[in-house]
C-alpha cells in the first residue's frame, strides 16, 4: 500500500507500473516534489511531480515513496 502523499512533499520514483518512454524511465530513482494531484483513469489519483530539471510528469501513488523517512 502506498504511503499518503501531499503537495509539497519530496518523493522518490521507486517503480513504474506501465511501460513508458525513455524520458519517464530516466526518472526512476530520482527525487522530485509533488506539485499537484489529478484524477486519472476516471477514478484514481495521480500525483504530478516536478524534478530539479523543471520537468514534470504524473505518477500513480504506488510508484512513489517518501524521499525521506522519519524513524
Amino acid at each position: 500500500m502506498a504511503a499518503e502523499m501531499y503537495v509539497g512533499q519530496q518523493v522518490r520514483v521507486c517503480c513504474l507500473k506501465d511501460r513508458v518512454g525513455s524520458e519517464i524511465s530516466k526518472k526512476l530513482g530520482q527525487v522530485g516534489v509533488v506539485s499537484d494531484m489529478r484524477v486519472v483513469d476516471g477514478k484514481g489519483i495521480g500525483l504530478i511531480v516536478r524534478f530539479n530539471d523543471q520537468s514534470q510528469t504524473w505518477f500513480f501513488p504506488e510508484e512513489l515513496e517518501p524521499a525521506f523517512k522519519l524513524n
